[in-house]
């Protein structure tokens, strides 16, 4: 075996959202939009005539993957009605008018989410009537506990504040990954199997302990009863009821505590489109965000606010990569120029747009929730969306087709007065 070790002074990177989707969609987006103004047909049309239809659905890809659901084309268009895309050309006018350069771009993407190894989430009931639930999973503030929470509390009928999700304790814990928009669609999808074991585990030791027969026995909010009767047994009685040795269902074990893992049998496909409008002053190279939409895909919504704040969220990432960070090195010391975030520079309040959220969802057929996966999307669509609409602003003025990220104040004003200088000489 050889081994080369390589010592370097630049820093060393890594995917700290998407994963590699962002990169890809980025130059998708940015070609799509080149060929639909090579062509005439426009960023609308040309991927209007290249999206998936619903009567495509289900759809093969050439990489092998096949998305299960999805209406591509809706999402487009919604985003682009939330985002008054018809009335651009009066609005740009106006901006015209005040010396100042308006452009719109748009960026539809789809992704894959939700593979990967298995999670498990184990189930115990506490003396004091309430459930503890242990995952592998970890959160990072994307608010995992409150929708593990959603999802018992639901199936079970018992309020959320007698759940307690309980994540990051190894001595504890069950082997879990975060990562790729997969907590929901699995390690709550195992959440939704524990809570279904202790369901049917539940209906053996009620029809004991009720003296009926199983089928017999059915379950609604918190309580299990027998049909057509008035005779009823709480959960937290039953979990009491399924210590005692007399009503533990054969080869089972005493109690109501159980696990479930769940194993992705097959991937997700969350989708949508963002629409960046946008005004740029030349003389300065300045720009100010003015209207950022999206229409996404998440299949089923759980909880719709967890799902803004990680869309908000990722929209404030993708921003930043399209506007603000890069890594400078002097070019003879090669010494890091921008060696503090304020430098670097993280997005700030100023370049953070205000996001109009909203949804168009496809159910999931291949997860038991029917959720697609949502981290990641804010950061894929965000980078190509503003970029798009940059190019759309200088084009008709510099005829300028691309500029690199991330587009700075510097950066811009120096690519309009190249083309400045150029058009005088």
């Amino acid at each position: 075996m050889n081994v080369k070790g390589v010592m370097t002074n630049t820093v060393p990177t890594d995917a700290y959202r998407g994963a590699g989707r962002p990169e890809a969609a980025y130059l998708l987006e940015r070609f799509v939009d080149h060929i639909g103004r090579e062509t005439g047909l426009g960023p609308a049309e040309i991927r209007k005539r290249n999206l998936v239809k619903p009567n495509q659905i289900p759809w093969n890809t050439a990489l092998g993957d096949t998305f299960d659901s999805g209406d591509f084309d809706t999402v487009m268009l919604k985003g682009m009605e939330k985002a008054d895309w018809t009335g651009f050309p009066a609005r740009r006018a106006a901006s015209l008018a005040k010396g100042k350069w308006r452009g719109i771009g748009m960026a539809t993407y789809v992704e894959k989410c939700s593979g990967g190894a298995p999670e498990s989430a184990i189930a115990k009931f506490n003396e004091d009537d309430t459930i503890t639930v242990f995952v592998g999973v970890q959160t990072n503030g994307q608010g995992h506990e409150t929708a593990f929470t959603q999802i018992m509390s639901a199936r079970l009928g018992v309020d959320s504040d007698r759940i307690r999700i309980v994540q990051g304790d190894s001595d504890f814990t069950p082997e879990g990954m975060t990562g790729g928009s997969r907590s929901i669609p699995v390690a709550g999808a195992a959440v939704l199997g524990v809570s279904d074991n202790i369901i049917e585990k539940g209906k053996l030791v009620a029809a004991s302990a009720m003296e009926a027969a199983v089928g017999d026995i059915e379950y609604a909010d918190a309580t299990f009863r027998i049909v057509g009767t008035d005779r009823t047994m709480s959960l937290f009685d039953v979990a009491r009821a399924a210590r005692e040795p007399k009503h533990v269902p054969e080869g089972g074990k005493p109690g109501l505590d159980d696990a479930f893992t769940r194993t992705p049998q097959a991937a997700t496909f969350p989708n949508g489109c963002h629409v960046c409008e946008l005004e740029i002053d030349p003389d300065t190279g300045t720009l100010e965000i003015l209207n950022y939409s999206i229409m996404d895909d998440f299949g089923t919504a759980l909880n719709p606010m967890l799902l803004q704040g990680q869309v908000h969220g990722g929209v404030g990432q993708g921003v930043g990569q399209a506007l603000t960070e890069k890594t400078i090195y002097d070019p003879e010391s090669g010494q890091l120029m921008s060696g503090s975030f304020m430098d670097y520079a993280l997005p700030r309040a100023d370049v953070v747009p205000h996001v109009k959220f909203d949804m168009h969802n496809s159910l999931c057929t291949t997860n038991p929730l029917g959720v697609k996966g949502a981290g990641e999307a804010g950061a894929i669509g965000a980078p190509p969306s503003v970029i798009n609409a940059i190019v759309d602003a200088i084009h008709p003025h510099t005829g300028l087709k691309h500029i690199d990220m991330p587009v700075t104040a510097s950066s811009l004003w120096a690519a309009i007065e190249a083309h400045r200088t150029r058009k005088a000489a």
